[in-house]
């Protein structure tokens, strides 16, 4: 008799179970989660085969997103609930970018971490107007896409095809006819740009308005040129300062400020996301020998703002 009453009561507890699971909106281990194929379409970045790719997909009900990771750059399968979704997806092969915000499509960010403005172990002055401005890393190279409306049915053969692009800036510089760059004490030069954007909303495609300055390596051929190559999200405002530091062999310390804000803008509205600044004509000055001049404080920086024929 006990015998027959335990089984009957196994048999109760497995119906209870078999009955509350068919009454959850998202069982995963019965029909409603479905196969889907996802394909990365690289039209709009030629050639381009990040090592990783992350795709995130966002309910309508604001939950958490679910999160896939593909280690082929072309896509691949899978597993998701049926319903209406927005997606973005990203390259998760970068160092220097962070995420935040991600439990929304409209508020997941991307953005770098703090740096430091410096030349050696010396701490740089501040151009005037970015003092109040955060400084921080320049962005990885980051290729996005995003796709508002996405319904998944309970249905076999279903693609969700993105097609990601560029989404940061590539900023080229160069400074020829440099007076006396052989008199730049060695690793004594560096760069910084200010009014830069400090992240990029990833699912709604726009920059944040928060302005940064970014710094970056400057490289010298020794004779009368310099150059340097970064990443940015994208600028704020129409007055950016390019700023050259650098620390001659006499010690004395000097930036020099050009305001760049004219030569951006007219390059944003072709759409090319390579950003070109060619400045002609830095003189720097002849290190003072035999202990004669003036020999400025080991804090002082000597500031001086460079016009750019228009």
């Amino acid at each position: 008799m006990n015998n027959y009453i335990l089984q009957v009561l196994i048999l109760f507890t497995s119906c209870m179970q078999f009955a509350s699971c068919e009454h959850k909106d998202l069982c995963y281990e019965h029909s409603h989660a479905v196969k889907v194929k996802v394909v990365f379409d690289w039209s709009k970045a030629p050639g381009v085969t990040p090592e990783t790719m992350r795709l995130y997909m966002f309910t309508q009900d604001g939950n958490r997103p679910e999160l896939y990771e593909f280690t082929d750059y072309r896509g691949g399968y899978i597993n998701i609930p049926a319903g209406r979704y927005k997606a973005l997806c990203i390259n998760s092969d970068t160092e220097s970018i962070l995420y935040r915000n991600i439990e929304r499509f409209g508020s997941f960010e991307a953005y770098t971490p703090d740096a430091i403005l410096s030349v050696r172990s010396f701490r740089i002055s501040r151009v005037k107007g970015s003092s109040e401005e955060h400084v921080v890393n320049a962005p990885d190279i980051l290729y996005s896409d995003r796709l508002d409306d996405i319904t998944v049915e309970l249905k076999e053969d279903q693609t969700i095809t993105m097609f990601p692009e560029l989404s940061v800036y590539r900023y080229h510089v160069k400074i020829k006819n440099v007076a006396n760059l052989k008199y730049i004490s060695q690793d004594g030069i560096s760069g910084a740009i200010t009014s830069m954007s400090g992240s990029f909303l990833v699912g709604l495609n726009e920059l944040t308005n928060v302005p940064v300055t970014i710094p970056f390596e400057v490289n010298s051929d020794g004779v009368s040129v310099l150059k340097t190559d970064f990443l940015v999200f994208g600028s704020v405002g129409s007055s950016q300062q390019l700023v050259v530091y650098v620390i001659m062999t006499d010690g004395s310390k000097l930036s020099y400020t050009f305001d760049v804000g004219g030569i951006i803008k007219s390059q944003l509205n072709s759409g090319n996301r390579d950003i070109y600044i060619e400045l002609d004509g830095l003189r720097l000055p002849k290190p003072i020998v035999n202990g004669g001049g003036f020999h400025p404080a080991v804090d002082d920086w000597e500031n001086i703002e460079i016009d750019i024929p228009m």
